[in-house]
């Protein structure tokens, strides 16, 4: 039954690149945001640390209602290929296991969503339309986007493709191999937190503690193996990996967040640039202006990372677990 997460993984690889995200309303990450956005402003008080221990039970709450679903869905998949039946129905019972599995593994994964908001915004850039290369930008990036040149534009879009690869790819798909479906569904609802009330706002600095420090622990090991992949991708495409290898050393820690600098770091060296969000952080060097050119070879590099991840780290996790009998949740 191993054969149903792998089949899984290289199916939401072929949709996502085909097809995309489904529409919003459609989306299991839109439902976790409607859940969290609905739950939040109960914890709104003016006692800190009531704040505090109610963002531990926010985050609590909506990984317990979204893990309670996965877990009935993933134990109905399980009791119809438990059931005795001709090797032939077996066989399509498990390509039928990995279509669904791979259907919602889907949409804990943005490949194609990334491209899309990258090509808008460089449909604007293109015309010299900034504002709406601003706007287009403010959906994909947290800082504020209004008063942006056309560098930090890029700067950011490049931070952004960056950040995706491990929030929107590689973070889901290392879980996924280790804990099936269930640990996909995790780590997007903690992430998914993480974006909504994580940042240090005064609205959400003690309500979004606990999600944005989960989503840390979380992330430390994926943005590391990541950034680890980028730099293979970088030599498969014959760029400077030493340099890629450089900047991720020197200049990866240098974020306010202890993962996001990473994947960051390694891509600014692999493209030869410096990635820059005003009065927080810089990094790489400043070999030449960032282009248009840069943001196509930073998509490259995230298919390629992409495949990459998966053919040698979340396949094999896969069937190293199988091996010692840890993998039943597929």
């Amino acid at each position: 039954m191993i054969l149903a997460p792998i089949l899984s993984v290289l199916l939401v690889l072929m949709v996502d690149l085909a097809v995309g995200d489904p529409k919003n309303r459609y989306h299991p990450t839109a439902w976790i945001g409607r859940l969290v956005g609905k739950l939040a402003p109960y914890g709104r008080s003016n006692n800190p640390h009531l704040e505090k221990i109610y963002g531990v039970i926010l985050v609590v709450m909506v990984i317990t209602i979204i893990s309670a679903f996965t877990v009935l869905f993933l134990s109905a998949l399980q009791s119809t290929e438990n059931l005795d039946t001709s090797y032939l129905s077996k066989l399509f019972t498990i390509i039928l296991s990995a279509v669904a599995i791979g259907i919602l593994l889907k949409t804990t994964i943005a490949i194609k969503g990334m491209i899309k908001h990258v090509s808008n915004i460089m449909t604007s850039l293109s015309g010299n339309d900034l504002e709406d290369a601003r706007n287009r930008l403010s959906m994909i990036v947290k800082r504020n986007t209004k008063d942006l040149d056309k560098q930090h534009i890029l700067s950011a879009t490049l931070e952004s493709i960056s950040e995706n690869i491990v929030d929107g790819i590689t973070g889901p798909l290392f879980y996924f191999s280790i804990f099936g479906l269930l640990g996909a569904f995790v780590y997007r609802t903690v992430n998914t937190i993480d974006s909504m009330i994580g940042y240090k706002t005064d609205i959400f600095r003690n309500l979004g503690w606990f999600g944005a420090n989960c989503d840390k622990v979380l992330n430390f090991l994926p943005a590391r193996i990541t950034s680890g992949v980028i730099i293979l991708s970088c030599f498969i495409l014959a760029g400077d990996w030493r340099h890629s290898i450089q900047i991720m050393k020197r200049d990866g820690s240098k974020t306010s967040s202890p993962n996001a600098g990473y994947p960051m770091a390694t891509m600014a060296g692999a493209l030869g640039v410096r990635l820059e969000k005003i009065g927080h952080y810089t990094l790489g060097d400043d070999k030449s202006e960032i282009t248009e050119k840069h943001l196509k070879t930073a998509l490259s590099i995230m298919k390629i990372t992409t495949i990459l991840f998966v053919l040698l780290i979340t396949i094999p996790i896969i069937l190293a677990l199988s091996y010692v009998g840890w993998w039943f949740s597929a």
